[in-house]
């Protein structure tokens, strides 16, 4: 008989986070799946057209059967970002209560907010059933960074609440070595036994590989400048703020490079502004979000591709999925990123990593990638590729999933 995962995640198709591609792997898999999930609305806030609190509530997604639980949109503000957060923790609850669905296992993707987790972990308790966790996000150690709240009865109260959630989780996974070593350091508040946290990285799905150069409407052409992409959430934790400072020191050396970016998020009309602040509006192309299968070949056109974080010790422990993403379509990388990024980009000896915050350094590097041969580019293209091969091969990493789902 097939078991059946209930997924429980805030964001899935069609908004594009990893685990729609997990879902449908299980599915061809033999398993059967079910997600609970909110109205789509990430990351601009508000409903996605066809959706809403009397619309589209159930649907079938490539053999996935998607329940939509009522929140309020995400909208432009910390008040309405809350107000988000907690409503699908409400309508979770309810659905929990009535709910006639009887799964096997759950597992817990959890990406920000972690309150998410409580409506899986509740459901698992109610079943008496195995319940996983995929923690991406660790808190309380983002929302002090991304709300800028330090109040200790705040941050005590939502410490506990992390410690009953991992203590009623059967195994935690984790999406980098540093995540692993922060959550076993807090094991002694709810530890029964031997460690139940595991490392497990994340793939990316295989729309993702290199591709050849074909024509795109948006994309800047007769430009024989050394290009820089950045694709993916354009939100106050990416650190995109270096750029424009970064750019204002190249343009003063007449450096000819140019900065592709592609994306949408709540800090995008920010970062437009402060291009214009510096002046540097020329050396900056920014283009709407794509859909996962159009980003390599908006790669393609770049000659590397950019990661960035904002300078916090956080996102030293932190693997971004886009990463993987990159290596997995032959970028060489830029970062301004330190710990586990550089980590990788230096073992796999796949480009520059240049520490966080600091736009002199990245000019710095930046002229250095422009001075290069292009066989040395090529060299790092292939050894990023061939990483992403050796340590984030899907399959692999799926055959993973399904040892520890059948334990």
């Amino acid at each position: 008989m097939e078991q059946h995962i209930l997924v429980i995640s805030q964001y899935f198709y069609p908004e594009e986070l990893r685990i729609n591609d997990i879902c449908r792997e299980w599915v061809k898999r033999g398993y059967k799946v079910t997600v609970v999930t909110g109205i789509p609305n990430y990351p601009k806030g508000k409903f996605y057209d066809g959706y809403g609190l009397f619309r589209q509530r159930k649907e079938e997604y490539e053999g996935i059967q998607i329940i939509r639980l009522p929140i309020i949109p995400r909208g432009k503000n910390a008040i309405m970002l809350m107000l988000n957060y907690l409503s699908f923790v409400v309508s979770g609850f309810v659905w929990k209560k009535k709910t006639k669905i009887r799964a096997d296992k759950v597992f817990i993707f959890e990406v920000y907010p972690m309150t998410q987790a409580l409506v899986g972990v509740w459901y698992a308790k109610k079943l008496k059933v195995p319940c996983y966790i995929y923690v991406q996000d660790l808190w309380p150690e983002n929302v002090e960074i991304v709300t800028g709240v330090h109040n200790s009865r705040i941050i005590g109260a939502i410490d506990s609440m992390v410690n009953y959630i991992y203590r009623n989780c059967s195994k935690i996974l984790a999406t980098s070595p540093s995540f692993v070593k922060r959550i076993e350091e807090r094991e002694s508040a709810w530890k029964d036994g031997r460690s139940k946290v595991t490392y497990w990285p994340q793939h990316t799905e295989e729309v993702y590989c290199p591709q050849i150069r074909k024509h795109l409407d948006d994309m800047p052409r007769n430009d024989e400048t050394f290009k820089i992409v950045f694709a993916g959430n354009i939100g106050y934790a990416q650190g995109l703020d270096i750029l424009p400072k970064t750019a204002k020191l190249l343009k003063k050396e007449k450096a000819e490079c140019s900065f592709i970016i592609i994306g949408d998020g709540r800090y995008r009309e920010e970062f437009k502004e402060e291009i214009k602040e510096k002046g540097v509006g020329e050396m900056f192309f920014l283009l709407n979000r794509k859909r996962p299968e159009e980003i390599p070949y908006y790669l393609a056109w770049c000659d590397v591709a950019f990661i960035s974080f904002a300078n916090n010790p956080l996102f030293e422990m932190t693997i971004p999925a886009k990463l993987q993403s990159y290596m997995a379509c032959g970028m060489p990388i830029l970062a301004s990123a330190s710990g586990e990024t550089e980590r990788i980009i230096q073992e796999a000896e796949c480009g520059i990593s240049c520490g966080s915050g600091d736009e002199n350094k990245l000019a710095e590097a930046i002229r250095n990638l422009i001075k290069l041969p292009r066989e040395n580019l090529h060299v790092m293209s292939e050894n990023a590729e061939a990483y992403y091969r050796m340590h984030f091969c899907k399959k692999e990493l799926m055959d993973i999933a399904d040892a520890f789902l059948d334990a």
